[in-house]
């Protein structure tokens, strides 16, 4: 039999449920006025944006709820030619990435390998940041996000060229989304001019290096902040632009549910999603979650857990 206790009615006060509470409260049902845009200009093939995923993710998941976020792509790469593509960090050619790449790893505990750089090089940003527009045009921001993360993952960790065609498809088909459908629409013309859509506001936002976010206000007057920052920058960003001395987080998401969200997580995510020191990562993974809600495994020596299927 099942009991419902909404059938108690208490005789004092009149309350046939739960008992507590004021007789009479003020409560605001209105969603809180997201009265700032933030615009976090990337690329997919950009180490550092990778590298602040931890701290972005945090970022946004504590206090989002005070911005519109969008995604802008920023073209890091049309093409490799004969002369220097960056050579103030000594990038001439593509296997000279190979090596920052491994450096940013190593400095962020994002893995990186970075050998397909030198084996099998990304030709172009473009492709894969096509896709992501086309998606984001088709379907949502949120799905969106989600492909750019696989194919970071695939390059980064995993080691694919995500501007080839096939690794593009495949990853989108991966979304639950048809990829040689979606990536035949960013061969077409719309493509490119999305693209450029995206271009032509960084411009506007005076955008020259990745990650930087930009945060602006309903007065049209923001922050930039470019490069890798602590979690306490953005805070302090945000609390500019809204002209706040104090911002409340949102609380963190349990881990169960974080995972649910994102299918993988490296150790470095975890540590900085919830405070947790490297060395107690594994304990604090046992405590939240059931041994059949993920898998444990390593590579480029960073352990990571993916979602069980």
């Amino acid at each position: 039999m099942n009991n419902n206790n909404n059938m108690v009615c208490d005789l004092e006060t009149g309350i046939c449920g739960e008992v507590g509470g004021e007789e009479m409260e003020m409560i605001d049902f209105n969603q809180q006025d997201k009265t700032i845009n933030l615009y976090y200009v990337t690329d997919p093939i950009c180490s550092h944006c990778w590298a602040i995923e931890p701290t972005l993710r945090r970022f946004v998941t504590q206090y989002g709820h005070h911005f519109h976020f969008h995604t802008v792509m920023g073209g890091l790469l049309e093409k490799w030619h004969d002369g220097p593509i960056d050579p103030a960090n000594g990038i001439y050619k593509p296997a000279d990435v190979a090596g920052h790449w491994r450096e940013v790893g190593e400095h962020s505990r994002m893995p990186i390998d970075g050998s397909l750089m030198i084996d099998n090089p990304v030709q172009s940003s473009y492709p894969p940041s096509r896709v992501f527009k086309v998606i984001q045009k088709n379907m949502n921001d949120n799905i969106a996000s989600e492909y750019l993360r696989r194919a970071r993952e695939a390059l980064f960790v995993f080691n694919q060229n995500i501007s080839d065609r096939s690794v593009m498809v495949e990853i989108v088909n991966k979304l639950g989304l048809d990829g040689e459908a979606i990536v035949n629409e960013t061969e077409q013309s719309i493509g490119q001019q999305l693209l450029s859509e995206d271009f032509e506001l960084v411009r506007n936002l005076g955008v020259r290096g990745f990650p930087t976010i930009v945060m602006v206000n309903k007065e049209n007057k923001g922050v930039k902040i470019v490069g890798g920052r602590p979690l306490a920058s953005y805070v302090d960003g945000l609390k500019q632009v809204l002209n706040m001395k104090e911002l409340q987080p949102k609380p963190q998401p349990s881990l169960s549910t974080l995972l649910e969200k994102e299918k993988l997580l490296f150790s470095k995510e975890i540590e900085g999603m919830y405070d947790v020191e490297k060395s107690d990562v594994s304990s604090f993974i046992e405590k939240e979650l059931s041994s059949d809600q993920y898998e444990l495994k390593k590579i480029l020596g960073e352990s990571y857990i993916t979602a069980s299927k």
